[in-house]
């Protein structure tokens, strides 16, 4: 998967922008996702993503990802994660693979594409890192390959040592970029003028947004760290109104809060489109909260498959399935 995937980051994202626009376009099918929860670890969950996507893709599939925080601790990653490709003629499946890379490069490319269209003319050379996590790592990855602008990035993590890892890994594959470590979440927002937040956050923690910049764009990215108060000052993009106000996201809770969606101003496809401006003015904050959709690991994992097949990697199975029923004289 890495393989396959590396230094591909313009193409991953084109993907996710075509992605977008046919889900937009009525090119798609999309059920909620399906949240399995632990009643005694409320910070652990496993996330069926079931997705069709036409328009020139033809695929079908669904990512079964897990989040488990307290992997960090013993030395594994936080998510892992599975995706089947079946065929929209047959249903039958056409490839399973591992799906934690997919998913933390379609993450990453959504919110390359978004920072490329939401900044307008505020163009920022600083980008603010908030959670030093893979994600976040893929993040930055990203966003300097959209945004070559970006000479300098400022990261926050609540565990210093984490921080100081990203730091070092950062300086060692980004060459170049110069990387400063904040001593609290106001440093970065008050620095930055684009800022991605990438937590393993579960309710809101930050409260207040007056010392960001004039200006500022805030890929919310793990989506519950805003309060809803914070969401409801800002200009909002999402990347689906119907599925982002679910699961208690910051989104989901200002919606709560006011009764009504009125608040959010458009998706990333209405900005693409040009039927909406990203912000009222040049002055303003903009927030954008992808709730993460599973067409665009579909239409990732369909990128990967064909490559797999070109260049002859992978395992194939040839007894997977069994003969038709007809055929059997069982």
């Amino acid at each position: 998967m890495h393989s396959l995937l590396a230094a591909r980051e313009g193409q991953v994202t084109e993907i996710t922008r075509l992605a977008y626009l046919a889900h937009a376009n009525g090119h798609s099918s999309l059920p909620h996702s399906n949240f399995l929860r632990f009643p005694n670890n409320p910070g652990n969950r496993i996330i069926a993503l079931p997705a069709y996507l036409g328009d020139g893709f033809g695929v079908a599939g669904l990512k079964w990802i897990s989040s488990f925080p307290g992997n960090l601790e013993s030395g594994q990653d936080r998510a892992s994660a599975v995706l089947i490709l079946n065929s929209p003629q047959t249903g039958r499946p056409r490839a399973i693979m591992e799906a934690s890379i997919i998913s933390a490069k379609r993450t990453a490319a959504s919110v390359a594409l978004a920072a490329q269209q939401l900044q307008g003319q505020n163009r920022a050379s600083c980008a603010g890192i908030i959670g030093a996590g893979l994600i976040s790592f893929e993040i930055v990855r990203f966003l300097l390959a959209a945004c070559h602008e970006i000479e300098k990035l400022v990261i926050f993590d609540l565990d210093a040592d984490r921080s100081k890892s990203f730091k070092i890994r950062c300086e060692h594959v980004f060459k170049g970029i110069e990387v400063e470590i904040a001593a609290e979440p106001r440093s970065v927002l008050s620095e930055c003028l684009l800022i991605s937040i990438a937590t393993t956050a579960i309710q809101p923690h930050i409260a207040d947004l007056s010392g960001c910049r004039p200006g500022s764009t805030i890929l919310h990215v793990s989506l519950r760290d805003l309060a809803p108060q914070v969401i409801l000052a800002c200009d909002n993009i999402v990347d689906d109104i119907d599925h982002v106000c679910r699961a208690q996201t910051s989104i989901h809770l200002a919606e709560q809060l006011v009764g009504h969606r009125d608040f959010i101003k458009g998706t990333l496809a209405d900005v693409l489109e040009g039927n909406i401006a990203p912000r009222k003015d040049t002055a303003g904050i903009v927030v954008f909260s992808p709730f993460g959709l599973g067409v665009l690991d579909v239409a990732v994992g369909n990128l990967v498959h064909q490559l797999a097949l070109k260049e002859n990697l992978g395992t194939v199975i040839n007894s997977f399935l069994p003969e038709p029923w007809s055929e059997r004289n069982d």
